[in-house]
């Protein structure tokens, strides 16, 4: 991980978004601190409220109420100035259909105001960066997802900006470019580039982020590190079951187990949460010969971040 400092680069105070006609907040009365140097993850459902937070750090939403502050500089009072710190890569393919590579690069530090001769030599030390280089002259539609991926990120890192944003930057990537864009965040990071992310994956939000923070219905469920969260569930070992027979009266057993937490179904089988239990795997199997269930499959684990996500967002699925 890199080395964080105590001096906060994002804050929010009360951050609150009403949308005309909504029942409920967007987000409300969010109070939050990132600290220069993190990798910071926001988390959440569909309609958690991650993406209008992150609409209101980077001025592209205005807050009904509360303050957010990045660099120091209040987003609300002062956008344009705000926007100077800000480095910003949404889902969308946001390059310039018009122009190349190298230019979609160039014009960008032209428009924050650097000279000629400064955005060509950051428009060519970014490109041989992120191995874009040999692609310098082509047009945009000559790069695959990954690649525009790449390009998007090298250009919102341009102006050297405070904060990197990132929307769900690996949503459709295949493993290979996902793997590739992650070998560069994490070199922008070993290099103090403060990151905040919003993601869907809990694995790379795991392995990638210092912290994370879990919302829900607008409002801030968790934050703590990754494995803070982890033991913070209350759960030692997941036992995955593969089987097939009366699950029902098998899951009634296993509920009753000493040391169980939760027993929730799962594709051809149930997922066993226990905090504590000794013999576990001999008992689960005596139970499952007791009630005549074919076990398929038997497997063990910690807790993941997923298991952290489903535990204080629940199950049911999200528009």
């Amino acid at each position: 991980m890199p080395h964080t400092t105590t001096a906060p680069v994002i804050v929010t105070e009360g951050l609150t978004k009403q949308y005309p006609g909504a029942d409920t907040p967007a987000v409300k009365g969010l109070d939050l601190s990132v600290s220069a140097g993190e990798i910071f993850g926001l988390l959440g459902p569909n309609g958690a409220g991650k993406t209008t937070t992150a609409g209101m750090l980077t001025t592209r939403v205005v807050p009904t109420s509360g303050r957010a502050f990045v660099a120091g500089i209040d987003v609300v009072a002062h956008p344009t100035r705000a926007k100077q710190f800000l480095g910003v890569v949404s889902q969308a393919n946001t390059l310039d259909r018009q122009l190349t590579v190298w230019e979609n690069l160039y014009f960008h530090g032209r428009l924050f105001g650097m000279n000629a001769a400064t955005s060509r030599d950051t428009a060519n030390a970014l490109l041989e960066q992120f191995q874009l280089a040999r692609w310098a002259k082509a047009s945009v539609y000559a790069l695959s997802g990954g690649m525009a991926q790449r390009l998007m990120v090298a250009r919102a890192i341009f102006h050297r900006p405070a904060v990197l944003f990132l929307d769900e930057p690996t949503a459709g990537l295949d493993p290979q470019s996902r793997l590739a864009l992650w070998d560069i965040l994490e070199q922008l990071n070993r290099d103090g580039q403060t990151i905040l992310l919003t993601t869907h994956y809990m694995e790379e939000a795991d392995q990638f982020c210092d912290r994370v923070a879990i919302m829900d219905h607008g409002q801030l469920l968790a934050l703590d590190t990754p494995a803070n969260l982890k033991r913070g569930v209350g759960i030692d070992t997941i036992v995955t079951i593969k089987a097939t027979g009366d699950l029902v009266a098998f899951a009634a057993r296993l509920q009753a187990f000493e040391g169980a937490t939760a027993v929730r179904e799962i594709d051809r089988g149930l997922e066993l949460h226990v905090a504590s239990g000794d013999r576990l795997l001999a008992s689960v199997v005596a139970i499952a010969d007791e009630l005549s269930i074919a076990i398929q499959d038997l497997s063990v684990a910690e807790p993941t971040l997923e298991t952290v996500f489903i535990t204080l967002t629940g199950r049911e699925l999200r528009d």
